[in-house]
């Protein structure tokens, strides 16, 4: 439908008209009249945050755990700047975001005026696109190319600059859906492709069925394709009998109890993922970007394989690492004809290749690499996980993490069976990430536990919002894993730098207890690893924020690891060592390291 209204109540309908029900957002003079309108109506809801960093990764937690866009609303100036971390982290790991920015009146812009800054030219590096309005008319326009743009394609985010006296004036609403041509729409350049080249997936399909020695390598682009990426992903495994592994961010795509499962791999994944990768003959990339963490040495990174690319965004082949087979299109729509063209082809597999290949596989999980030492008097951080996987068993369960070692032992101990479950900082590492996104997971799931797995560190970076959890009745727990380091920080420094500590300690440290209740939660302190089931227990029946402090062997170390710059074959794995020698590392021929 068209009908005369103000900037500001074109920003609801159009919420409204794209189906938002949620957005996260810090009020301010540039959006003032937006504010207004939200108070006027009752189709959005609004959730008060405590800095504007925060609605940006809540937007982000909302966004990945429903598959829907995420929008944040924040003021002009020292609003838009501390909304940059969480665009760009957004733009990192693709997430449909949209935020709305206020600005000063078009008659101030570059007059360095109160609160005023180039929002445009500051968020052009981290996001998909950005408008500053300039006309009322091209408001309409403008916020539903927002939403097309944020959603589809490689799917992230976009900025929506509205200068304060476009949102006073008044103009024509055109509806996405209202059959009534806006005069001033332009049809846009962009159109992701989608389907992908029908002779690239044939060749693809050809290559993997002569494989003697294949790998699936996902990413989150399956996630973030949909439901029907996931299924289709899972048929595609169990008709290949290939063995699969994942990026931190596409965990959850495949389950972890999956017969085909080889567990994460990259810089902290297991020794099988790894040593598959670099020894395989044909590998199948679908929706991940052979990034850093995940290729180590790019000139040693799978040197004999052959190596097939699904991606929909164009600019990820061959950027990193050079493919034979690349394919630009949707996860599903590639999946589903790869399906079709591997059942019309019928292959005839290599099968004493391919069992010769599992039986080395193995081998290789008979390594065990993910074994630690366990203690009874000190709670050791991989035990902390698997007891809180074994708690949340059989519940609607959805995890955060912040960033750190805790981050890499969440992602091997606690196993995810379902896609958007599991939300994390992978490209951009965000301390500060896990907790307002776990707000942002629970205001879409109120009835679900959402519980953020955080460091001593990290967890400070945004502890402000637990009044925003207090005030919203958003019950997320925070498990904090205190080991009284900066964890990832202290690993490096022993291992790459002859034992310096430089700042890594993290002294006057809050009593996390006390904290919580000071903001009207809940807070638990567990020592005793006979006490950690019950204390958990407790945790989870609590119907409020908790800060749970759970405190772990302070040296210990994530393993398996590939240091900076080496190949996949010449990762480091823990030795099963004496409390006193907690860190201690083995290269894959057993030599003791540190």
């Amino acid at each position: 439908m068209t009908r005369q209204m103000t900037g500001a109540e074109m920003v609801i309908e159009a919420l409204v008209d794209h189906g938002v029900d949620t957005i996260f957002g810090y009020p301010g003079g540039a959006v003032l009249p937006i504010y207004d309108e939200l108070f006027q109506q009752e189709k959005v809801r609004h959730v008060l945050v405590r800095h504007e960093q925060g609605a940006g990764h809540m937007a982000e937690g909302y966004a990945r755990s429903t598959g829907k866009c995420g929008v944040a609303l924040v003021t002009s100036g020292p609003g838009a700047t501390n909304m940059v971390t969480a665009l760009t982290d957004a733009l990192m790991d693709s997430i449909p975001m949209v935020c709305i920015t206020g600005q000063v009146p078009t008659h101030l812009i570059g007059t360095d005026g109160f609160q005023e800054c180039d929002t445009v030219g500051i968020t052009r590096p981290c996001t998909k696109h950005n408008w500053l309005v300039k006309d009322i008319a091209d408001l309409p326009r403008i916020l539903h190319e927002a939403f097309r743009i944020a959603t589809t394609g490689r799917p992230g985010p976009v900025v929506v600059d509205i200068p304060k006296n476009i949102q006073f004036q008044t103009g024509t609403y055109y509806g996405p859906n209202s059959g009534t041509k806006d005069p001033h729409y332009k049809t846009s350049a962009y159109h992701p492709q989608v389907k992908g080249d029908e002779a690239a997936i044939r060749d693809a399909v050809a290559l993997m069925a002569a494989a003697k020695k294949p790998v699936f390598y996902t990413g989150g682009g399956v996630i973030n394709s949909g439901p029907e990426a996931t299924r289709l992903l899972r048929e595609l495994v169990q008709l290949t009998n290939f063995p699969i592994t994942s990026t931190l961010m596409g965990l959850g795509a495949y389950p972890a109890s999956g017969p085909n499962w080889l567990g994460m791999l990259g810089m902290h994944g297991t020794y099988e993922a790894n040593l598959a990768m670099h020894d395989c003959d044909v590998m199948v990339c679908i929706g991940a970007r052979f990034d850093d963490r995940i290729t180590g040495r790019t000139d040693a990174f799978s040197p004999t394989s052959a190596k097939i690319h699904v991606d929909i965004d164009p600019s990820s082949i061959n950027k990193n690492i050079r493919v034979d087979i690349p394919i630009v299109g949707d996860v599903a729509n590639v999946l589903a004809e790869m399906i079709a063209a591997w059942k019309a082809l019928k292959p005839q597999q290599d099968k004493d290749a391919l069992s010769s290949w599992w039986k080395q596989i193995a081998v290789w999980q008979a390594r065990k690499c993910l074994r630690y030492k366990a203690s009874d008097s000190v709670i050791m951080p991989q035990y902390a996980i698997e007891r809180l996987y074994q708690a949340s068993k059989g519940r609607d369960t959805y995890i955060t993490t912040e960033v750190g070692q805790h981050q890499m032992w969440a992602a091997q101990y606690f196993g995810f069976e379902e896609p958007n479950r599991w939300l994390t900082s992978g490209g951009l590492g965000t301390m500060g990430y896990g907790f307002p996104a776990a707000l942002g997971v629970q205001a879409a799931h109120p009835d679900a536990f959402v519980c953020c797995i955080a460091g001593d560190a990290s967890i400070q970076m945004n502890i402000q919002e637990m009044a925003t959890a207090i005030q919203h009745e958003l019950p997320v727990k925070v498990f904090i894993l205190n080991n009284q380091y900066m964890g990832m920080v202290r690993q490096w420094q022993q291992l790459l730098h002859g034992n310096r500590l430089s700042h890594s300690y993290t002294e006057a440290m809050p009593d996390f207890v006390k904290l919580a209740e000071a903001y009207g939660g809940h807070g638990i302190v567990c020592q005793n690893p006979a006490e950690l089931d019950d204390k958990i227990a407790e945790m989870i029946d609590v119907k409020k924020p908790v800060l749970f402090d759970c405190r772990v062997a302070n040296l210990a170390n994530c393993f398996p690891m590939i240091p900076s710059g080496k190949a996949h074959n010449e990762m480091l794995l823990a030795e099963d060592v004496s409390d006193e020698d907690i860190g201690n590392a083995i290269d894959a021929k057993g030599k003791v390291l540190v």
